[in-house]
């Protein structure tokens, strides 16, 4: 095999590997604007998976979100199933290019997302502690909404190119009435 013939076939194999376009889902229904599914307050319930499928973690969060100007504020509150707690506040916004973006203080960088019918593709760095250290792990987040109450999240957690594991939420949007 030419090194040219190589180069095609990996490039035909990367290709392969390569997930949709958000714009596939553009005419799926009901439309998702993280701003509105997340005003209020909502509940999500989740895993993570390591890469052989062990579920590793299981996880609870409660999230609050309101726009404050501009931007909208996100505060997540998350309950792990080995006793321990963790916080984030992600502080996002739309471009004018309709784009997504966000920061938190455990998100190296920016977060970018784009928003197409009922899904929305989200990715960022995370800095994320493990033993005693803290590694930055590329997240790439694809949230699919169901109905004006219900999303799903399904994530693929990778460093260096390698998949760590997938975490999955399920999102339950709560009536506006519901107590803190």
């Amino acid at each position: 095999m030419t090194a040219r013939q190589l180069l095609t076939a990996l490039t035909l194999l990367l290709a392969a590997c390569a997930g949709p376009d958000v714009t596939h889902y553009a005419q799926k229904q009901p439309v998702l604007d993280p701003a509105v599914f997340f005003a209020g307050k909502s509940e999500a319930w989740g895993i993570f998976q390591q890469r052989n499928g062990t579920v590793e973690k299981r996880f609870h969060v409660v999230l609050s979100g309101q726009r404050s100007g501009d931007k909208f504020v996100l505060n997540e509150a998350f309950s792990w199933s080995d006793g321990s707690q963790s916080y984030r506040e992600w502080t996002l916004w739309r471009s004018a290019d309709n784009a997504w973006h966000g920061t938190a203080e455990d998100i190296a960088g920016e977060a970018l997302g784009h928003a197409s019918g009922n899904a929305l593709h989200w990715q960022y760095t995370l800095r994320l502690p493990v033993d005693n250290k803290v590694i930055d792990v590329h997240m790439d987040d694809w949230m699919y909404l169901l109905d004006q109450h219900t999303l799903i999240n399904r994530t693929s957690m990778r460093k260096f190119g390698f998949e760590l594991g997938q975490v999955t939420l399920f999102f339950r949007k709560l009536p506006p009435d519901t107590p803190s």
